[in-house]
């Protein structure tokens, strides 16, 4: 019974035995099975593999970049901004922001202008590539980069419809959406408009895009108007946010053309209308240019170096431009009421229009 009694207690002991390694098994193998998963995952998120993807931090990274610009966007905006948040708004390249070239022309037009040079305090250049905005830094206050993926096609001249131009002027149309949507109002003008005189004072109160014209019918609301989107005063709200949206988008709908071009074409879109959007053509009385001149010195408020092609024709007659309106300032006021004046221009800007109008009707 004793030596019965010891194997019982054997087995009893070896059982219990048994009993715990089941238990410890499965745990060992859990532990071991976390660890190597973890030392898999560190492996891989920091091996440099070309098949790597994205790791959530570089996902924060990246939202944190993007805050970041928007960030210093926000404050230019802010310090450029009149009462009403309204900035004027030009964009820039290289090309245009060489010394003596369409930039220093533009700004001297604020200088000459009828109480237009405190508007230059509420300017924000928009810069294609990091040559143009080291120029316009060093001569303005609010200047601002955008990046591009192809600053080559940013910083050289953008001719006419060609790859770049069209690269240029859709960034802008949803860079433009952005400031809406900061709550900003803008008038965007483009750097080959002169300022002449306060454009404000011939807005319409309630409308919600106004923009120049080419050719203006004689009436603001004639969707017939043939616009200039290179000189148009928007005002920030649900209604202007969804259009720059939907004009963006309109460029898959119509990929050779550009942003104005494609603006005449959804003006008369049927979701416009339903959108209650107040669109008004403006005056080439007051927002004249080289299509067709204001023929009044004493209203005109702008003059746009449009139906002109090439950089070096737009310098030379815009140069000329603002000479005609030197010699138009310098005369005594009763000779300015009773002056009927004309513009000295286009010069060099109608030649190569009309050539680049031969070429097209050739094809």
């Amino acid at each position: 019974m004793e030596v019965f009694h010891s194997i019982k207690d054997l087995v009893a002991t070896r059982g219990s035995g048994y009993s715990n390694l089941l238990v410890r098994r499965p745990m060992q193998i859990t532990v071991f099975c976390i660890g190597f998963a973890v030392l898999l995952m560190f492996l891989i998120c920091n091996y440099p593999s070309p098949f790597r993807v994205s790791t959530i931090s570089n996902y924060f990274n990246g939202v944190s970049t993007k805050e970041k610009h928007e960030s210093t966007l926000e404050s230019i905006l802010r310090n450029a901004s009149m009462e009403n948040n309204t900035v004027i708004i030009t964009n820039l390249n290289d090309a245009w922001a060489e010394p003596g070239s369409i930039f220093d022309v533009f700004r001297e037009s604020f200088r000459i202008g009828n109480e237009t040079q405190r508007f230059l305090n509420h300017l924000v250049v928009i810069n294609w590539d990091q040559k143009a905005q080291v120029r316009c830094q060093a001569v303005h206050p609010h200047c601002y980069q955008i990046e591009s993926k192809s600053e080559n096609a940013t910083s050289k001249e953008a001719f006419f419809m060609t790859k770049d131009y069209l690269h240029i002027v859709w960034k802008k149309i949803e860079f433009l959406g952005l400031v809406l949507e900061l709550g900003y109002s803008f008038i965007f003008t483009d750097t080959d408009v002169m300022w002449l005189r306060n454009p404000f004072k011939h807005f319409q109160e309630d409308a919600d895009f106004q923009t120049s014209c080419d050719y203006f019918t004689g009436n603001s609301s004639d969707l017939n108007n043939a616009p200039n989107t290179g000189f148009s005063y928007v005002k920030s709200n649900e209604k202007t946010i969804w259009l720059y949206k939907f004009w963006f988008n309109s460029s898959k709908l119509y990929p050779n053309l550009h942003d104005q071009d494609a603006f005449n074409m959804i003006k008369i879109h049927p979701n416009i209308s339903s959108m209650n959007l107040k669109i008004r053509f403006l005056s080439t009385t007051y927002f004249g240019g080289f299509c067709r001149p204001s023929d009044d010195f004493n209203q005109v408020c702008t003059m746009h170096a449009n139906c002109c092609v090439g950089l070096d024709n737009k310098v030379n007659d815009l140069k000329i431009l603002l000479q005609d309106w030197k010699n138009y300032m310098a005369l005594p006021q009763i000779e300015k009421q009773q002056s009927h004046r004309s513009w000295t221009v286009p010069q060099l800007c109608r030649t190569s229009f009309q050539r680049m109008h031969q070429r097209h009707n050739k094809r």
